[in-house]
């Protein structure tokens, strides 16, 4: 069945290339402005069957719902380009960053007539085993909305009692425990492979619990993902010192993920390799 709503996906990466795909098979026409993007996103939107449009404008004009999902530095820059073109439908800022930043694009958003709904994505693309979940906050109404039109697909939308900012809080949550134990196995295996123990480590790790640190090879494609999380747990950190609580981990935690950053999107790297990325100097 064709659903009357037209989607406007701003950006589409990986994350968001598949959840374009799930709103397409779903029915819902999907567009999206290749105007500068990569190749690489070229191919992903064509297979994902999203239609293209010229511009921003026309993506706007055409769209009653906006799927912001992008870099989080990239967060407000987005919107702004958004509000400044008058959109007045349905903004979805499904951005991994603080709560602050969302209630303050939300606020910029409505005030000049766009209605704001916050959405927090966790877990893989979806198709696979893991379910992915979208967390959406705002006015019950329109999270309703938003709710509706993934029913049905392989991402479960899931209402949050709260205002703009309770899912990006669940995001930031979420994120400063699952990337910086990332950032801690990193470190630790490279310091083991420095002494060579890493071996050692690995099986002590398997044999006690499940982590990061019991499967090493996962680094490779932490390191190919960094450059995205570095500045996720800088948005990690801007939230914990809102609510008064330590920030250095999450601080720490970017910096390790900075030493990866020019492995981008890279899926051809090896442990070894990657470890060795860690040393300062």
């Amino acid at each position: 069945m064709t659903s009357p709503i037209t989607v406007g996906l701003l950006h589409p990466g990986q994350m968001g290339a598949a959840v374009g795909h799930e709103l397409t098979k779903a029915g819902v026409r999907v567009l999206w402005c290749p105007a500068g993007r990569s190749e690489a996103s070229v191919r992903r939107a064509e297979q994902a069957g999203l239609d293209a449009v010229p511009d921003l404008r026309v993506l706007l004009e055409r769209s009653s719902v906006v799927i912001s999902l992008c870099p989080p530095a990239a967060a407000e820059e987005t919107a702004e380009s958004v509000r400044e073109a008058g959109f007045s439908g349905v903004f979805v800022d499904a951005n991994a960053i603080s709560p602050d930043r969302a209630e303050r694009i939300a606020t910029d958003m409505v005030a000049h007539g766009a209605r704001v709904v916050d959405g927090c994505v966790i877990g893989p693309p979806p198709g696979g085993s893991i379910d992915t979940h979208l967390y959406l906050s705002g006015k019950g109404s329109e999270v309703t909305e938003i709710a509706e039109l993934f029913a049905g697909t392989a991402i479960v939308p899931l209402q949050m009692e709260g205002r703009v900012g309770a899912a990006s809080a669940l995001k930031m949550a979420y994120g400063s425990y699952q990337k910086a134990e990332c950032a801690l196995a990193g470190v630790a295996q490279a310091l083991g492979r420095a002494h060579g123990v890493d071996e050692h480590l690995t099986a002590e790790a398997r044999r006690l619990a499940k982590s990061p640190l019991a499967t090493p090879e996962y680094l490779t494609g932490v390191a190919a993902k960094a450059w995205r999380w570095a500045p996720e747990m800088r948005e990690v950190s801007q939230s914990l010192a809102a609510a008064g609580l330590p920030r250095e981990m999450a601080e720490a935690a970017a910096t390790v993920f900075d030493f990866w950053e020019q492995d981008k999107d890279d899926q051809g790297l090896l442990l070894p390799q990657v470890l060795d990325q860690l040393k300062r100097g």
